[in-house]
């Protein structure tokens, strides 16, 4: 029994982007964090998924693309409070990385390519963690905006799975309750 592994994997817990400092990680930092973040199931070896890296000026970069979206396609004219948040929404955290989901048409079932982005987006984390920094993993409105999909040149079959923020914790997060599991477990045949 790998007993660091499970009390590492029952204690983890997400923290806030704010609550998220610099230094990020380091470029060999990174790329050990991705390396071990694709260690995923993927039938088929399709690699339906893929990373956009948002760091330093980027960070503020998407912001204004954000603030500038999100007038265009809100109904109501957004406040200037939240023009202000959109434009630092990823400065949040010294990284941020846009997790793609890239289902292809392939014999391996489109459902099973969107579970494998889902489990880039926890294994990434799960990795950051474990090189000692803190992490989120949030969709928000830009995951599901047309025109940030056109903006970061997604094809029209990919989706956003996430936003990882990446950072060192300000602060250890606060327990929070969990499932009870003799209301989401059950035996077959029942």
């Amino acid at each position: 029994m790998n007993s660091t592994l499970y009390d590492f994997l029952s204690t983890r817990r997400s923290l806030k982007p704010d609550k998220l400092a610099g230094p990020g990680p380091t470029a060999d930092e990174l790329t050990r964090i991705l390396q071990a973040g694709t260690r995923v199931p993927d039938h088929k070896k399709l690699t339906p998924w893929r990373f956009i890296v948002f760091e330093g000026e980027a960070r503020t970069k998407a912001g204004e693309m954000f603030a500038s979206i999100c007038e265009r396609e809100e109904e109501m004219a957004p406040s200037p409070m939240r023009l202000e948040m959109e434009r630092g929404r990823f400065t949040r955290a010294p990284l941020v990385l846009a997790v793609v989901s890239t289902a292809k048409r392939a014999k391996a079932p489109e459902w099973e390519q969107v579970l494998s982005a889902g489990a880039v987006c926890y294994n990434t984390c799960l990795a950051a963690n474990a090189l000692g920094f803190g992490t989120c993993w949030l969709t928000e409105w830009m995951a599901y905006s047309k025109g940030v999909a056109e903006a970061l040149a997604l094809a029209p079959h990919e989706k956003i799975a996430g936003f990882l923020y990446i950072g060192r914790a300000m602060e250890r997060p606060e327990e929070r309750e969990r499932p009870d599991l003799a209301r989401i477990v059950t035996r077959w045949p029942a």
